[in-house]
């Protein structure tokens, strides 16, 4: 039998017990024989003047691949694994970045320029490799170069492990800022820790999560270059001492600390084709001394390396389980390790190059802080300033107020983060201090403008008093800052009138919103080649860097031969995720099915809850042989819960225990699959959101502050089911009302439901909603675990439940009809992703940080 270029496979034959190179090796040969795209600057959409690139030649890079093979890693034959070969081609980029990147540093100097630094206890970077030959438009000559190995790019991609420092959505968020900021050449410097085990594997054994350490540094690092001379002291415990210095000011000291040494490694951050190379600046910390030689003479082994086990633990793990005492002292220790290296390297490189004097630093440096976790920046800089430079306290303070920038990420109560004062007093005894000073400072001003109002007082202060005292660093935050900003339009919102309205009601000015953003270089250029080619057919190359530009696809929406040219891209796309699908669940997806997905970190707000809820209402139906109007359907639930948080770990359960029972079932095979893929990240995600027909974004409403999962989805062509949460809000906005399924309390009705709520009254109400609740309740999910569900049940039945999921039921199930007859209906629905793809230029990260460069950065 002859095979069809199209399905061939011309390299060695893939590793079929790596997921992602089941995926990847045939589909990404294809497109490797494709005409690479070359992009055309689109000048609008750069503020600042780009540089003309220099690309290197295929023999430049030839000839270093060959000597980084060959000499730097001592190797002169290609394994099986790729393993050295993918680390000399690592190398070979990251030289090829070096020269643009030593060039940007000097560039910035030179021009004087204001600087911002990104502070985030979160970089979810993903794999580096896609990204640097997308950004320094390689792409022809390194797969010519790695003609002379017989190897393709892609066989050799799956030996980077992704860079998982981060959660979620905040920390991808970070990785795609720093991209649009070298893109736009902003002098933006990424501030984080280098975790030596990031976020961890997820592995599912009898549908339980279990979690595993996530060691990518195993294998090193190529990307990274350690800066040893940028070494800073990082302090810890000890007592302040106070004294009056020679001039008679009241000066302090912090004495008899315990000192971690914090050591930078930094990573390249390429733009887009434009010879701009900005730097991610990781801290790994470690112990002052190596050991105590004579206690390990002396034979005591363990307390000669305690000390060091002690520093190094600070960047051992993403951030620790803080259920347990140890776990928030670990947890406060890496914020305030963060933010004390941070600063001490801003302030060396300003005394390095102005001296001592201090009247234009603010006029030259923005520190953006990236959630409440580096928020004790305020506090250290103010300590720095003080102690180190010798500043009095008023021109310390203008100076912090004038370069720290807070944005808030949550409208969780319980997210917003306090730290004990007994705990504080023992590790940051200093810097408790100084919080106590600044909090007496601002309470009088509050008490100047609101005499004899103690109420508002307590509320304000940064000090919670109930109970064990607590120092609440949201408030520290916006008290520190000059700018506070919420990350969507209803979430800015509901801080002004919710969490913060006496700060709102204090400081209007400070407070505005910037909705998130992602980088359509990653999301749609190299996550989608094939969208990526059928748009630039049809409207150019522009909108790379100018996603505005894919407005121009709205007269297309109802083109039949697009619709079709759309619609096979779309099919391709689902063939690699249903590979995907079945190499880590073993899940067959049938590609004609409505691929419906949901795929982000597991929580209780999130209501992967309702999804599941929802398809045990398809199961049911179908059992009882009502599939009227039913679509098939390939539901994906994906995502990692805490370790520490029960309830999302037994959602997954949950989800695992209906996946068995619908797959298992023959009436559902025509109708119904169900996968919990394990291990999500930022790799798979470029393959599901390209694949993705329906995205589920069904939080309740007032609890999302924006979503990026969202976007990438929207933006890659998915519809949207959802609630008025986030950027949903914005979304449908965007592409209209017609094109977006919207159901559920908005969040007015959901505090205003909270009064009379009675979902016991609602699934009584509805037989579906009742057969459902009967079938999770009476062990058919469990039969060999019977109780495992009870909690799950029982807080659907709560009168108390902060996510409402009986409330939004069954507008979720009526709205999801409506997605299988419009699903049914090919031209309309192709109409409705056109246009979702074609009006997602507002939500590029580009325009996101144009937006905080404008009105807060103001970077020139």
């Amino acid at each position: 039998m002859r095979l069809s270029e199209k399905n061939v496979c011309l390299s060695p034959a893939p590793n079929l017990s790596n997921p992602v190179t089941v995926l990847q090796s045939c589909w990404q040969q294809r497109i490797s024989r494709r005409k690479p795209i070359v992009s055309k600057t689109n000048k609008s959409s750069f503020k600042s003047k780009a540089l003309k690139v220099n690309h290197s030649s295929c023999d430049s890079i030839s000839d270093d691949l060959k000597r980084h093979f060959e000499l730097t890693l001592g190797r002169d034959e290609v394994d099986a694994s790729h393993y050295y070969l993918y680390n000399a081609l690592a190398l070979t980029l990251r030289d090829h970045q070096i020269r643009g990147w030593r060039e940007t540093r000097n560039r910035y100097r030179d021009m004087d320029q204001k600087r911002v630094a990104y502070l985030s206890l979160e970089f979810l970077m993903g794999r580096a490799i896609n990204n640097a030959i997308l950004n320094l438009d390689l792409d022809a000559e390194t797969r010519a170069a790695l003609q002379d190995y017989a190897v393709s790019l892609e066989s050799l991609v799956d030996e980077e492990m992704d860079a998982g420092l981060g959660n979620g959505g905040l920390g991808r968020l970070a990785a795609c800022f720093l991209d649009s900021c070298a893109s736009l050449a902003l002098p933006v410097t990424g501030y984080g820790i280098r975790y030596e085990y990031g976020m961890f594997h997820q592995r599912i054994e009898e549908g339980y999560q279990v979690e595993a350490p996530d060691n990518w540094l195993r294998k090193g690092n190529p990307w990274e270059i350690e800066s040893p001379e940028n070494t800073f002291r990082v302090k810890f415990y000890g007592r302040t001492n106070y004294y009056t210095d020679e001039t008679g000011q009241m000066r302090a000291s912090w004495l008899d600390t315990s000192d971690v040494m914090a050591v930078p490694y930094d990573m390249p951050v390429p733009g887009y084709r434009n010879d701009t190379v900005n730097t991610l600046r990781l801290w790994k910390s470690e112990a002052t001394d190596e050991f105590n030689l004579d206690e390990f003479n002396a034979g005591s082994y363990v307390d000669a390396v305690a000390a060091k086990n002690l520093a190094e633990q600070i960047t051992m793990v993403l951030y620790p389980n803080d259920s347990s005492e140890n776990g928030k002292q670990l947890r406060l220790r890496q914020q305030y390790f963060l933010s004390s290296a941070s600063l001490q390297d801003i302030l060396q490189h300003w005394v390095r190059h102005k001296g001592e004097k201090f009247t234009s630093f603010a006029e030259k440096n923005v520190f953006q802080l990236n959630d409440t976790h580096p928020t004790i920046a305020v506090a250290e800089l103010m300590r720095l300033l003080m102690d180190d430079h010798g500043l009095q306290w008023d021109e310390a303070w203008s100076i912090t107020t004038n370069t720290m920038a807070y944005t808030n990420h949550t409208l969780l109560p319980e997210a917003l983060e306090t730290w004990s004062v007994r705990m504080f007093a023992s590790m940051l005894p200093r810097l408790l201090d100084i919080i106590y000073e600044i909090n007496a400072r601002f309470l009088a001003e509050v008490s100047s403008r609101y005499p004899d109002d103690n109420e508002r007082l307590r509320r304000m202060s940064i000090i919670d008093e109930e109970g064990e005292p607590r120092i609440r660093m949201a408030y520290l935050a916006i008290i520190g800052s000059f700018s506070v900003n919420g990350v969507a339009a209803l979430h800015t919102d509901l801080l002004k009138v919710g969490l913060f309205a006496d700060f709102y009601e204090f400081w209007p000015e400070k407070f505005n919103n910037k909705t998130n953003g992602v980088t359509p270089r990653r999301w749609l250029h190299h996550s989608n080649p094939g969208l990526r080619d059928l748009i630039s057919s049809k409207i150019g190359e522009e909108w790379v860097t100018n996603l505005d530009q894919l407005a121009l696809l709205k007269p297309f929406a109802t083109d039949k031969e697009f619709q079709k040219q759309w619609h096979n891209v779309k099919l391709d796309n689902k063939r690699r995720l249903a590979e995907l699908v079945k190499a880590t669940t073993s899940v067959s997806f049938d590609t004609t099915m409505l691929f419906d997905v949901q795929v982000k970190r597991i929580h209780e707000y999130k209501r992967q809850l309702l999804n599941v809820l929802h398809v045990i209402h398809l199961y049911d139906r179908i059992c009882r042989g009502d599939t009227s109007g039913m679509v098939p359907r390939a539901v994906l639930i994906g995502g990692k819960a805490a370790p520490g948080y029960a309830m999302a770990k037994t959602i997954i359960k949950l989800v695992n225990s209906v996946a068995e029972v619908v797959n298992s079932n023959p009436k559902c095979e025509k109708w119904l699959k169900v996968a919990f893929i394990p291990d999500y990240k930022v790799s798979f995600m470029e393959v599901i959101a390209p694949a993705a027909d329906l995205s589920e974004q069904i939080s309740t409403a007032g609890k999302e502050a924006s979503g990026t999962g969202n976007m990438k989805f929207m933006m890659n062509g998915a519809c949207t089911i959802g609630t008025l949460d986030g950027a949903n809000i914005e979304i449908r906005e965007a592409v209209g009302a017609e094109n977006f399924f919207l159901f559920g309390l908005d969040s007015t009705q959901v505090e205003e439901a909270r009064l009379s709520y009675d979902p016991n009254a609602l699934i009584d109400a509805d037989s579906d909603f009742k057969r459902v609740m009967n079938l999770i309740e009476s062990g058919h999910f469990n039969q060999s675990e019977p109780g495992i569900f009870d909690s799950v049940s029982a807080s659907i039945r709560s009168r108390y439940d902060a996510w409402m999921t009986a409330a939004d039921f069954r507008g979720f199930v009526n709205t999801q009809k409506s997605v299988a007859e419009t699903y049914k209906a090919r031209e309309r629905w192709l109409e409705m992703s056109i246009l979702n793809t074609s009006c997602s230029g507002r939500f590029s990260s580009d325009r996101t940080i144009r937006n905080y460069n404008d009105e807060i950065w103001k970077v020139q």
